[in-house]
């Protein structure tokens, strides 16, 4: 059963039509199939999704992301890769189900994949946590990060988190402690690292596993420090100002872009990926081919440069270090009273001084 989000009803009523008219066992009895009008049909559908998906807004994009049958982390795991070792365990509390771990092949060489996993159905995804990581998954990573590097091993990230668990005993166990880890132990990696968010991109939760030499996004993808309901209810007290927050917070792989947070945007099927798997999965492959390559020539000390380099660049050229140099308005001028108060209080000890030198010279003056 397909799954339609609020702006797709003309497609549901279309598709719905064209799956009658393929069925020649319908209520009415056996019928012939009408090649043109399902040819007909589908050409509508497909321009109507091309129209739809060329301008869907910040908020329509990140509906997209959730998408329920959006192809997951274990999806492109078990279609790209090959000789699929999965590993588990922190070596100190326990296993995290949430992020799938293991070395394997692709195109023939070595890799250590990982992939934040949010499950296919109600089953899966209360057994993955819906994809929210707890301290244990981020100390496994780095546990599997660490041995790659030690063997000279590329590392492949798929990210899809709506943010790291909050709970209170991920709290306990040092949920913020381990992101921490989990950032440094990949900004300290000799090897290439590769990310690509195919979903949700959410906070700390998503940039733990982010921090990697190339930063990739999926079209219909969104990468965020917060919700847009959270960032909503922040700043407006309404959860339902989802569209306002969406467009303010740049989510988009499109924005990112244009920004220099991310690398590249991969092009997803007319409609999402959720609608052409196997196009996805090659889109995917290409990118991840062309990316490995970039790094073949490479020693480990231009791989780590590269990557400090990288992250040290965010913001310099674009986003908002050069909008405030650019923008007045967003820059607040002290008035001559506030220039004052604030030259005496930087300078405090040497006006206490003059004015005990020029009351004793007054003090001085008035004796004679």
């Amino acid at each position: 059963m397909k799954n339609y989000l609020n702006f797709e009803k003309d497609i549901k009523d279309l598709e719905s039509e064209l799956d009658k008219l393929k069925d020649p066992y319908n209520s009415e009895g056996i019928a012939e199939v009408n090649t043109n009008k399902i040819s007909n049909i589908q050409n509508e559908i497909d321009a109507k999704l091309k129209k739809i998906y060329s301008n869907l807004n910040s908020w329509e994009t990140t509906l997209v992301a959730r998408h329920e049958d959006r192809p997951k982390a274990k999806f492109f795991i078990e279609n790209l890769f090959d000789d699929v070792i999965l590993l588990a365990g922190d070596r100190f509390y326990g296993e995290d189900k949430s992020v799938i771990a293991g070395f394997a092949k692709f195109e023939s060489k070595s890799v250590l994949v990982i992939g934040q996993e949010k499950g296919d159905d109600l089953e899966t995804r209360l057994d993955r946590n819906f994809g929210m990581m707890r301290p244990e998954g981020y100390r496994k990573t780095i546990r599997l990060m660490k041995l790659a590097d030690k063997f000279k091993i590329p590392i492949i990230l798929f990210i899809d988190t709506p943010g790291a668990y909050p709970g209170v005993g991920a709290e306990e166990r040092g949920q913020a402690e381990a992101i921490a880890k989990s950032i440094e132990c990949s900004m300290e990696l000799t090897v290439p690292t590769i990310s690509i968010i195919i979903g949700e991109g959410g906070s700390g939760g998503a940039i733990a596993l982010a921090s990697s030499n190339k930063v990739i996004m999926l079209q219909n993808a969104i990468y965020s420090v917060i919700s847009p309901e959270g960032c909503a209810t922040i700043l407006w007290r309404d959860p339902k100002k989802t569209l306002e927050a969406s467009k303010a917070m740049k989510l988009s792989s499109k924005d990112l872009l244009d920004l220099e947070i991310i690398d590249e945007v991969i092009e997803e099927p007319n409609g999402g990926a959720h609608r052409d798997k196997n196009l996805i999965l090659e889109n995917v492959r290409n990118s991840l081919i062309n990316n490995l390559d970039f790094f073949k020539s490479m020693d480990s000390d231009e791989i780590l440069n590269h990557r400090k380099n990288k992250f040290l660049a965010i913001g310099r050229n674009k986003g908002f270090i050069s909008q405030s140099k650019a923008n007045k308005n967003l820059i607040m001028e002290d008035d001559i009273y506030n220039k004052i108060t604030n030259l005496v209080l930087n300078n405090l000890n040497i006006v206490i001084s003059i004015g005990v030198l020029t009351l004793i010279f007054l003090f001085y003056f008035l004796l004679l």
